[in-house]
């Protein structure tokens, strides 16, 4: 199935981090606005990282496991990119076990992009181009954010969410809180 390079979406402000004092790049044209969701490339794993970084709210990975999963995983994984820069992305990766199933490990949305449904286009993109069964994540129970953009998805697709216990905090070995793990399916 090809990947749908173009999403149609409303215009999408976009300022740099060192920018944002200066307004002037809302004033351009909507038409100089258009964001694509489409497969990272390798050498994106860094801006990745960056916007992991700068929301503040994740947990941070290695720079070097954003660019492995840009070069290695990029088929289960997707960037979103608004002129020229990418404004969000979804790690994800096909567990060897359940081969028609995606395991969500990471999404995230620079915070000027946040509220205009970044992630859950990111999201829908795999979904839609990939020949998957089912979408797996882990989601702490008191991100209600991440929980909203999972019940969205599945509503979407017409699909029963799920949770099991996941990951409880005892295995974490730093005091991370457990992540139930939700199920949404099925897809096809």
């Amino acid at each position: 199935m090809p990947i749908q390079t173009e999403v149609p979406t409303r215009p999408l402000p976009t300022t740099t981090h060192a920018a944002r004092s200066s307004r002037a790049s809302d004033a351009r044209s909507s038409d100089q606005h258009s964001l694509v969701i489409r497969k990272p490339r390798p050498s994106e794993g860094a801006e990745m990282w960056t916007v992991a970084r700068d929301g503040g709210e994740l947990d941070l990975n290695s720079s070097y496991a954003y660019l492995m999963m840009a070069r290695d995983f990029a088929d289960t994984c997707r960037v979103a990119v608004c002129d020229n820069e990418i404004v969000g992305y979804v790690l994800g990766y096909t567990p060897p076990e359940r081969p028609s199933n995606l395991f969500v490990w990471q999404v995230a949305v620079r915070d000027d992009q946040r509220g205009r449904g970044v992630a859950a286009l990111m999201l829908d993109h795999l979904v839609t181009t990939g020949e998957l069964d089912a979408l797996e994540a882990t989601v702490e129970e008191t991100n209600a954010a991440s929980r909203a953009l999972f019940a969205s998805i599945a509503r979407k697709h017409q699909a029963e969410l799920t949770w099991s216990e996941g990951i409880p905090e005892a295995h974490f070995p730093d005091g991370h809180a457990g992540e139930p793990q939700l199920r949404i399916e099925p897809l096809r």
